[in-house]
């Protein structure tokens, strides 16, 4: 007799749209529900009454991940666990996240707490373009901008998650004849000058509205390119995929993979910058499907 696998629970929580799913195997949803990110307690309702309907037709969750945007805090012995940290999301900053999943679907539930790019280079490194690469970087372009890194199948952590927005790199603004930057912390800053936001701010326009031909673009790419050559002198990885919102306009990565070239001089020894620099495989379904698999790693933690 067969018995049936363990109902896993995943949250894509992104400053934009949350993104709830249940699943038997990461790689396919049994359901799956989309909804802009609101006020906290209004999002996390929604999220709670799709795993309710959820348990009542597939029955109890085994466990769950989420995959939240940052900052946040993702070490169980802090008292931050569980929360946003500070970010210019309205109403978000000290929200607990773990905390209001647990009040509304029972305090024993298994659950991960990580970040949505975290999840997205595990799920692209078990199915998508990183597939047998031991050192990844994964870069989100989006509303914001984040990195996460998986070196021999571990996550990357230090006191806390890396924070590859906020990379410091030069205004090229003055160039284009523009001026200023929408991060509040810092005045040239890469999700500052390169992020969703930053686009729609600089040119008046959101970026998926602009012509492929249109000199953002070429901004952007140099942006973009400044943090990957930082990576690769911070950390070395065998190879950077870009995702996001932002990294799916057309004939960008070309561009990226051009300025790259230039700004690294040289100096490394890398792969061909086609397969050094590329775009996600699992492509918008890389957050959730992570997310799916750190809820998997819950109940068969990875080796």
């Amino acid at each position: 007799m067969t018995s049936t696998p363990p109902l896993l629970a995943g949250i894509e929580a992104g400053g934009t749209k949350y993104v709830c799913s249940v699943a038997y195997d990461p790689r396919e949803p049994l359901l799956e529900s989309r909804f802009p990110t609101g006020s906290p307690a209004e999002t996390l309702a929604q999220a709670i009454e799709f795993f309710r309907d959820a348990v009542a037709t597939h029955g109890p969750i085994a466990a769950m991940g989420i995959a939240t945007f940052g900052p946040a805090g993702l070490s169980p012995d802090t008292t931050d666990y569980g929360t946003i940290l500070t970010t210019p999301k309205q109403g978000w900053t000290g929200y607990g996240v773990v905390a209001a999943i647990r009040e509304g679907m029972g305090e024993d539930l298994p659950i991960a707490f990580e970040t949505d790019v975290n999840a997205a280079v595990l799920s692209e490194a078990a199915y998508g373009a990183a597939r047998g690469k031991r050192h990844v970087a994964y870069i989100t372009i989006g509303t914001g901008i984040g990195g996460g890194f998986l070196t021999d199948g571990r996550l990357l952590h230090g006191r806390m998650h890396p924070e590859i927005g906020h990379l410091i790199v030069p205004d090229l603004d003055g160039t284009f004849g523009k001026a200023g930057s929408v991060c509040p912390f810092h005045e040239s800053c890469l999700e500052g000058r390169a992020s969703g936001p930053a686009i729609e701010a600089r040119w008046g326009t959101p970026g998926h509205k602009l012509p492929d031909h249109h000199p953002a673009w070429e901004l952007e790419a140099k942006y973009l390119a400044f943090g990957c050559v930082n990576l690769t002198a911070a950390w070395s990885p065998d190879l950077i995929i870009l995702g996001g919102g932002v990294s799916q306009k057309p004939g960008l990565i070309e561009r990226v993979r051009r300025e790259f070239t230039i700004l690294a001089g040289d100096y490394w020894s890398l792969p061909d910058p086609g397969d050094y620099l590329r775009l996600p495989e699992l492509d918008q379904q890389a957050g959730i499907v992570g997310a799916l698999l750190l809820a998997q790693q819950q109940i068969t933690p990875a080796d």
